[in-house]
């Protein structure tokens, strides 16, 4: 087990100084990755049409989501080699790699040219974006959890749950785009350029991260000890049931995440609710995880991280059917808010701990390559594909209560994750 402590003499002016502007620095990058992330999602009926418009609407749907969940297949492997980076050459190093690929992937989407102009290649530069992102991303998020956690002198589970506020930011951000370019946009203004405004604004956080991150300082923690050799090698041989056990860990996060994600499409395909007002719940979830996450790192500070999982995971399992059968019944405005606030409160109590639990898990020496691979991994397999699978599940069963059915499935997975992490390996 690897505990992450602290000292009353670790609390200095310095070291509260550095770990402000940790914070900073990584929810800017952490910001980039998921408006670029949530604004695919969310404006996927409008990149379908453009990028896939000679096949039929479920088809054309189905190929941007498959388009969204490539990507997600290279996560592991940006985990492994910018986490293996990190750890063999320094976490500051391994950030600003992670903000420079963004930038490049996000670039390409907002300059993407439509199938109307360069015919199936289209499809093709998306995917290409989609795939830096994905590989970019798959070693952000290990990379600002090890600086987060290495550089706070205390509350680390606070100071890790920024991470995931700023997710919060992001996902208030690219609600409101859309519900502001839904609303005040032509429906033809939208389709040939509106659409592209929320990645070009994307875009200019970039620069100001790269600022902020080259005038970071290297942690102690990493300064002070020899660098592993072979990190990568290390996380898949001696610490394989951490990232497996970790990557089970990981999956009510990101299933909720994008089943936040999902509920816009789904409202307005299945429900006939008005484009707009699907993204009103996207902003409330938003702003219930900027401003709760971090309260709730506070909590898993004093009771520790997997207690408060646990009873959030609990939630999952329980709201999961009953939350789809009363938007399914009543496919209202106030309805269908209600029910994306809930999944963000369940997102929020369950995130915010994730990053410090998964810090514990692995020793500093592979620490940013253990938490990079194991996050990705359970990324990817439960959370990455969903928003496929389950247009692919309503589409085969014919029932608009699948989604619930998969939420309560990586909720059971998630449980016994943590069973695991906390009775085999001692963390939370």
């Amino acid at each position: 087990m690897t505990v992450l402590t602290h000292t009353p003499s670790d609390v200095t002016p310095e070291r509260l100084a550095q770990a402000r502007k940790a914070v900073l620095s990584s929810s800017i990058g952490a910001a980039l990755e998921w408006f670029d992330i949530i604004v695919y999602a969310s404006f996927a009926l409008v990149i379908a049409e453009n990028f896939f418009p000679e096949t039929d609407k479920t088809l054309g749907l189905i190929l941007t989501f498959a388009t969204f969940a490539i990507s997600y297949l290279v996560r592991p492997l940006g985990g492994m080699l910018i986490g293996g980076y990190g750890d063999r050459h320094g976490r500051k190093k391994a950030l600003t790699l992670t903000l420079l690929l963004m930038m490049v992937g996000t670039l390409l989407m907002a300059a993407a040219p439509t199938h109307a102009m360069v015919g199936a290649w289209a499809g093709v530069i998306i995917l290409v974006s989609r795939l830096i992102q994905g590989f970019s991303a798959g070693g952000e998020f290990g990379s600002a959890t090890t600086f987060l956690i290495e550089t706070a002198p205390h509350r680390k589970a606070y100071y890790a749950s920024w991470q995931v506020a700023s997710q919060g930011i992001s996902m208030f951000l690219a609600s409101a785009f859309g519900y502001v370019l839904f609303n005040q946009l032509s429906k033809q203004d939208l389709y040939s350029w509106g659409w592209r405004i929320p990645f070009v604004l994307g875009l200019l956080i970039g620069p100001v991260g790269l600022y902020i991150r080259a005038r970071l300082s290297e942690t102690q923690e990493f300064t002070d000890r020899t660098p592993h050799e072979a990190p990568i090698r290390a996380a898949f041989t001696h610490h394989l049931g951490r990232v497996l056990t970790g990557s089970a860990c990981v999956g009510v996060a990101t299933i909720s995440v994008y089943l936040i994600l999902f509920m816009p499409t789904y409202a307005v395909k299945n429900l006939g609710v008005p484009a707009s007002a699907a993204y009103l719940g996207g902003v409330v979830a938003g702003v219930v995880t900027m401003v709760g996450v971090p309260l709730v790192g506070r909590l898993a500070d004093r009771v520790g991280p997997a207690k408060v999982m646990v009873w959030a995971a609990l939630g999952a399992l329980v709201l999961a059917w009953p939350l789809f059968a009363v938007v399914i019944a009543s496919p209202t405005v106030p309805v269908l808010v209600v029910a994306i606030g809930v999944l963000g409160v369940i997102m929020a109590f369950y995130f915010g701990p994730l990053p410090a639990l998964l810090s514990v898990l692995f020793p500093s020496d592979v620490r940013a390559t253990g938490v990079s691979v194991t996050y990705n991994i359970g990324v990817t397999v439960l959370g990455g594909i969903a928003p496929l699978v389950l247009t692919w599940l309503i589409g085969l069963t014919g029932s608009l209560s699948a989604p619930s059915f998969y939420y309560m499935a990586v909720a059971v997975i998630s449980l016994v994750g943590l069973a695991f992490a906390r009775r085999r390996y001692g963390a939370g």
